[in-house]
């Protein structure tokens, strides 16, 4: 049940990257993650490339695309192996989807502890006792 927040510059109008950029990042939390994509929500943010600074530069003056891309998931999920995996592949993928990218573009594997993370009203935690009784 991952979360997937996914900020984007580029120079070129990208809107028409978006369910492309979102399948993609779906695809690699399936793929590489191992999670369901029937409870995987993708939120697709576009951001100004005169308005994203690296090295006091803005993205504009760079002429490149630059992303942010923040995966939660539940803690214990995952081994650093797949993490690492995760952040290689879904850099990747969105150089080939958004064009060149400034290398100071980032992906975070953010894992939370199964108590305070959850959907529809309802831990992780609370989930996995429901579904291993005893």
């Amino acid at each position: 049940m991952p979360m997937i927040t996914l900020r984007y510059a580029s120079a070129e109008d990208a809107a028409a990257l978006r369910p492309a950029l979102a399948a993609e990042a779906s695809r690699l939390a399936a793929e590489v993650l191992g999670k369901d994509p029937g409870v995987t929500a993708v939120l697709v943010e576009p951001a100004d490339p005169a308005t994203w600074f690296v090295a006091g530069r803005s993205l504009a003056e760079h002429g490149l695309s630059a992303y942010w891309l923040d995966i939660k998931i539940t803690a214990g999920t995952n081994t650093k192996g797949e993490t690492a995996r995760f952040v290689r592949e879904a850099h990747s993928a969105l150089s080939r989807l958004l064009g060149p990218v400034h290398q100071e573009s980032y992906v975070l594997v953010h894992a939370a502890d199964g108590h305070a993370y959850g959907y529809g009203g309802r831990t992780q935690e609370a989930r996995w006792a429901a579904a291993n009784p005893g």
